[in-house]
This record gives structure tokens, sequence and C-alpha cells, in this order.
């Protein structure tokens, strides 16, 4: 089976996602991308370009099955612009994330132009695929709201047929290169913190959390390692001053040097305001830390995916999360969880993309 994959957004964790299932489909999947940058053009304006370089491949003689599409471009207009060339192909949508919920930065205004793109392509296309249950019901839930605000004729009967026909598959995650569990560990325990330096990774609550631990005199060392951006909040420059000698890295991490972060650690915090399936604690659990997260969000779904305890995991306030790190610092790696995490492998998670492709395209 042909497989075009769709990725307007090719880079981070959008270009793990595409290559790591181009890499573990049984099946031919080719690639059809643009850089990750400018975001918003790309919901605007990468449908069109997307469906002529896709022409392309059909010119030269490869005819796609289904096609894959990321969430990060308007489908329905790009299903428009494929209509001479393909008409009939199935198109799938995958939702890393959606417009629905994502937390606005200072800077930005509200536009419903991109609820509105993001509610247009689950509507036309034939799969609805999201990275996790929460992700599919705060969708639905937030679409019906978004949609019933328009004077009239308003699509909300059509949510229900659309969720029900939806699937859930989680983000497969390259996890192999992770086993090898504390080989770096040193005298003062890591907490590593792996997110992106943007307001909706919550600057503030682990500014408050870090405050907190160093009150009591907990000790401790930190690796903020995540993609530093032009425009960071002030905040996080107020954090890397607070742990001072505590910081043993901070910003982006070359992939070695990840991995062996993530191997030294003994805690992995999150303090996200947004996140629909957390690549970043699957990969630091499957390397032997210990998942200290905010009790919001995906996270306990995730948590009670893989078995653990939520009164040791997640936290509501920055005392509890300073009283479980605390905890479980001394603590070493919970064989069950990392066990349990691998669920999250491409090895995994390849066969059920493929699976759920191969059915859309029996349908049709």
């Amino acid at each position: 089976m042909n497989i075009a994959l769709i990725e307007p957004y090719y880079g981070g964790s959008h270009q793990a996602w595409a290559d790591g299932y181009q890499a573990h489909s049984t099946h031919d999947v080719r690639l059809v991308t643009h850089a990750a940058r400018f975001w918003k053009w790309r919901m605007h304006g990468s449908f069109l370009t997307l469906a002529a370089a896709l022409e392309h491949h059909v010119e030269g003689g490869w005819t796609p099955d289904v096609v894959l599409a990321s969430s990060m471009m308007d489908v329905a207009a790009f299903a428009g612009a494929i209509r001479r060339t393909l008409p009939s192909v199935p198109i799938a949508t995958y939702f890393h994330e959606s417009q629905f919920t994502y937390p606005l930065s200072p800077a930005d205004k509200v536009d419903f132009t991109y609820q509105m793109k993001n509610w247009g392509s689950a509507a036309v296309s034939d799969l609805v695929i999201f990275n996790s249950e929460f992700h599919r019901s705060v969708f639905f839930e937030k679409a019906r709201l978004f949609l019933n605000a328009f004077p009239e004729d308003k699509h909300v009967h059509l949510i229900q047929g659309i969720k029900e026909e939806s699937v859930v598959l989680p983000v497969g995650v390259e996890l192999s290169d992770l086993g090898a569990v504390g080989i770096y560990r040193g005298d003062v325990p890591l907490i590593v913190w792996n997110q992106r330096w943007e307001h909706d990774k919550g600057p503030e609550e682990l500014k408050a959390i870090m405050s907190e631990l160093i009150a009591r005199d907990v000790v401790f060392s930190v690796a903020m390692c995540g993609e530093v951006f032009v425009s960071v909040p002030s905040t996080f420059a107020e954090v890397v001053d607070l742990l001072g000698d505590r910081l043993v890295h901070h910003g982006y991490a070359e992939r070695s040097r990840y991995e062996q972060l993530l191997q030294s650690a003994a805690v992995v915090l999150s303090t996200a305001d947004q996140e629909f399936f957390g690549i970043g604690v699957v990969e630091a659990i499957a390397a032997g830390a210990y998942p200290v997260l905010p009790d919001r969000l995906v996270y306990p779904e995730r948590i009670a995916a893989i078995g653990a305890d939520p009164a040791a995991t997640l936290f509501t306030s920055a005392s509890e999360a300073a009283d479980l790190i605390e905890a479980v610092l001394p603590k070493p790696a919970d064989s069950d969880m990392r066990s349990a995490v691998m669920q999250y492998d491409w090895s995994v998670v390849g066969p059920s993309y493929d699976e759920s492709l191969e059915a859309l395209v029996a349908t049709v």
C-alpha cells in the first residue's frame, strides 16, 4: 500500500512522528513536507503547495492509496486542491494538537480562523486520529461550544458521528536507545524538565517548584533541556538565575546529550499548561526517571496507562510537587513503569497505524 504522509511543519516532534512512521510501517510511506517555520502561514497556505508537491509524485508514477495528513494545515482546502489528481483517495488527519485549547501567547489575539480550520479538517476527513483520549474528548467538547456560538447552520449535528468514527493512536516514540538506566547518575539527584521554553509550558509554576525545593534545602540539580526560540518568557531567565550552580544544562540538547541527561535523571518534571501526549515524559520514563506531573491535561491518562500511582506522581500545587520530588529523588528506577511505557515504542505503535489505514482503504 502507498501512503502519502503530508506534514506542513516538518520539525521537532512532528518530524519525529513522520520519520518514525515511515521507518516502522510495512507500507511505502512517502513524506511530503514543508520546513517547521511560520506556523500560521502553514495553516493558511501550505495546502496548495503541498497538493502540488503530491501531484509531482503522481506524475512520476507513484499514486497513494491513502493520504495521512497532519492537522497543521487546512485539510479541507487540501482535499479540494487534490480533487483533479486524486478524486477518490481517502484522507486521514492526525491531530498532534488543536487550536481549540491551545493557550494564547501574550503577543496573540483571539482568532477563530484556526479553530475553524481544525474543525473543517476533521469534518472532511475520512478518518480522524487523535494522539490521546484526552485530546479527542476535549476537541469535540470545545468544538461544540465553538460551533454553538454561530447564528445558524452550526454543524453541531455532525460532531457525534465524527467522534464515534475517530480513533486514538499514540505518537510513536523511539525508546530502544534509552534502556541503559542510571549509567550517568552522580551523587546529586537530577531533575529533568524537558519542554519548549514557551509560555504554554508553565514557567511560573516551574519557578515556584524550584523555589520551594531550594527553601527546603533539598539537594538536587536540574537540566532544562528544550528548544529555545527568539522570544522567551522572562520567567525562564529568572529560573536560570534562581538555580545557579544547580543547573547542569539549559537550552536545546543534541540527541546524544539529551539521552545522557535522561539516563542521568531521577525525576522528570512537567509544568505544562498545554500537552496532548507528552513525548518528553515518555522518553524520560523509559530512561528510568520517575514522573512528577501536573494533575491536568493528558497526564492522568498517561499515568493510568503505565499503571503508576496518581497519588505519587500527580500534583496540584508547587508544594505538592516538591513533596513528590523529595519522596522520589532517592528511589531507584521503577522497572514496572519502564516496561509499561514501552507500549509507545514505534515497534508497537507502527503496526496499529498500518492496521487503521488498511481498514480505511478497505472501506473505500
